[in-house]
């Protein structure tokens, strides 16, 4: 089978696009014939060495995919040859990765894909659906009726939050780096959108939130815990998922005094059942058309090295030359 992989960790040219034998399902496993796959900067890391990670030899990079059941393993019930399914956290923890013509994944990280979504979105969604969902409802409890900020709001974890806030009945107010991004956010349902450029964030926010927002949902790798902790009710919640080398200060001082909370995760964490309790609210979101991933750039897998390197210079270097995910589609 096509796969792009490394032998060792290195930059993105260390990427090898070639043949791999098509792997076969164990006990619990799945083959799915692998149609699409994204981009995440998880992937990055892995695949620079920056993350100590445990992977075989080749090594197959790629957390997510979307695709078909070609063929189960002995004792898995819930999944047949035909259905189509999505699934993320590959490529870690000693898994083989996603971006080959075949992956063999544990059932229990599979989800059925929704009839009228195609293999593009289910996809670009998996890993920042998840991830999104996890921090806004597992980890920062959001209700209906509170407020919600998001840096970051055409982001792939960012425009994820914006569209499950609003479903969920949340006001929010996020943030885009132009006009085009504010109104690609508008129309995923935010109420306020602050163009980070030209406007001042801090009088944006007291001006929508004088009491300060519920949720801050942090997408930067460098937080401003000063600007947050300014603009965060009492009782209010700080997630954070991003920065794994920053050491930003933390106001003790206005942090405990109004009753916050600091909410770090990392969604590979999550057991599998939660996860799954995750996929399926974001299955009925995706079927109903209250939901959708945004996708930047659609590119062939032969390709992956270049999306890395894509990926890489706006992860790391921030290039800003990136709005949502890299999307690969499998031949």
């Amino acid at each position: 089978m096509k796969a792009a992989y490394i032998a060792a960790p290195g930059p993105p040219e260390a990427i090898v696009f070639g043949e791999l034998p098509k792997p076969e399902p164990a006990d619990g496993q799945v083959r799915v014939k692998v149609s699409a796959v994204a981009v995440n900067p998880i992937d990055v890391y892995v695949r620079s060495g920056m993350i100590d990670m445990k992977m075989p030899r080749p090594y197959v990079v790629g957390c997510d995919l979307a695709g078909t059941v070609e063929a189960v393993g002995r004792g898995v019930t819930q999944f047949t040859p035909g259905d189509r399914v999505w699934g993320s956290n590959q490529g870690i923890f000693g898994r083989q990765g996603t971006f080959a013509e075949y992956a063999v994944v544990d059932a229990q990280w599979l989800y059925p894909t929704p009839p009228l979504v195609d293999d593009r979105q289910a996809a670009a969604c998996a890993l920042v659906a998840i991830t999104a969902h996890l921090g806004t409802f597992h980890r920062a409890q959001l209700q209906p009726g509170e407020t919600i900020f998001v840096h970051g709001g055409t982001g792939g974890v960012g425009s994820c939050v914006v569209q499950m806030a609003v479903a969920a009945g949340a006001r929010v107010i996020a943030t885009a780096g132009s006009e085009e991004k504010a109104e690609f956010c508008r129309d995923l349902g935010a109420e306020r959108i602050v163009n980070y450029k030209t406007e001042d964030l801090g009088v944006a926010l007291a001006g929508f939130a004088p009491k300060g927002v519920n949720v801050w949902f942090e997408t930067l790798r460098e937080p401003d815990f000063d600007l947050i902790l300014a603009h965060v009710a009492v009782g209010g919640r700080i997630v954070v998922i991003a920065g794994r080398d920053a050491r930003p200060s933390l106001p003790i001082g206005p942090f405990y005094t109004r009753d916050c909370s600091l909410l770090g995760f990392a969604m590979f964490n999550a057991p599998a059942d939660v996860q799954r309790e995750a996929a399926e609210r974001i299955n009925g979101w995706l079927a109903d058309g209250k939901f959708r991933a945004n996708i930047g750039r659609v590119l062939p897998l032969a390709e992956a090295a270049a999306a890395h390197r894509l990926q890489e210079e706006n992860t790391l270097g921030g290039a800003g030359t990136l709005t949502g995910k890299i999307v690969l589609e499998v031949p």
